[in-house]
């Protein structure tokens, strides 16, 4: 069982429930706070997120792009700790589980719930699955800013408010950018292995010192989102607070640009790190939308 919770990476979990907190802080703010739906929608969100890390443990295995001496965080298949059998076993349990959490969300919320259901569980089967998965086509940054960004937010506001928020949609960008950041981390510490196993990640595309100036750009626009909400009328001033974070952003950028591209393993903590300014972030915004 410890080995499909480490294969699960609970360390990336943060990025799936934040944004779902976030939502659900804002339909609590607009008066639609439903506490049934709103756990229902952190439960489906971190079980797609589970499938979807399972399903990589395998898929990349079985595409060469992960190996026994990978430079990230261990991968049960490719460590022989879990057949790639079992793991997609494990990968069909976790969306279950989804679907289970998202039936109630999917008849209170009716069919845009089911398309942004639907649309979740196929990218995450889509990340690396298939033979034109998102991750090897380097597309699935987009995919990571969209669905873990407005998707998420404005997805959790609507099964409670059942009305469209563009505020919240517009309020996902920030933990959107974020998300797409911590991508990015992983993607710049893995760019020669990817580029080995032909994974034609953003990073690999763009080149390492262009997706270490993308990371820098995503956290600057997160920061950005909560200044233009307000600027605009859309979102109360007190979600400047939101900005109390921005220090957490300044360890990580140049932790990042004064790495050494020979020792790639370095930037394994800013993973973590990254994943901590999202949570603080959320944690902010959401007080700030709530005052």
């Amino acid at each position: 069982m410890m080995r499909y919770v480490e294969a699960a990476r609970p360390k990336t979990l943060p990025a799936a429930a934040a944004p779902v907190l976030l939502g659900s802080a804002m339909a609590y703010g607009d008066g639609a706070f439903h506490a049934l739906s709103a756990l229902l929608a952190l439960l489906a969100a971190m079980s797609i997120q589970v499938a979807t890390n399972f399903h990589n443990d395998v898929a990349d295995f079985e595409k060469g792009a992960d190996g026994p001496d990978r430079l990230g965080p261990r991968r049960l298949v490719a460590a022989g700790l879990i057949t790639p059998t079992a793991m997609r076993r494990a990968v069909y349990v976790a969306l279950a589980a989804a679907v289970a959490f998202g039936a109630w969300l999917m008849w209170r919320g009716g069919w845009p719930i089911v398309v942004v259901g639907a649309a979740s569980i196929a990218s995450a089967l889509a990340y690396t699955g298939g033979t034109r998965s998102l991750a090897y086509l380097g597309i699935a940054d987009l995919f990571v800013l969209v669905f873990f960004g407005p998707v998420a937010v404005a997805g959790t506001h609507f099964v409670q408010a059942l009305t469209f928020s563009p505020v919240a949609a517009v309020a996902g960008l920030g933990p959107g950018l974020l998300s797409m950041a911590i991508l990015l981390v992983n993607n710049i510490r893995d760019v020669a292995e990817d580029r080995a196993a032909g994974k034609r990640t953003l990073v690999v595309r763009l080149g390492r010192e262009r997706g270490i100036r993308l990371y820098g750009l995503c956290l600057a626009g997160a920061f950005l989102v909560p200044i233009l909400l307000v600027l605009s009328g859309a979102a109360p001033p007190l979600v400047l607070l939101t900005l109390a974070a921005a220090p957490l952003a300044s360890a990580p950028w140049r932790l990042l640009r004064g790495a050494d591209p020979a020792t790639p393993r370095s930037l394994n903590p800013l993973l973590g790190r990254t994943a901590g300014l999202l949570v603080a972030y959320c944690l902010l915004f959401s007080v700030g939308y709530l005052a």
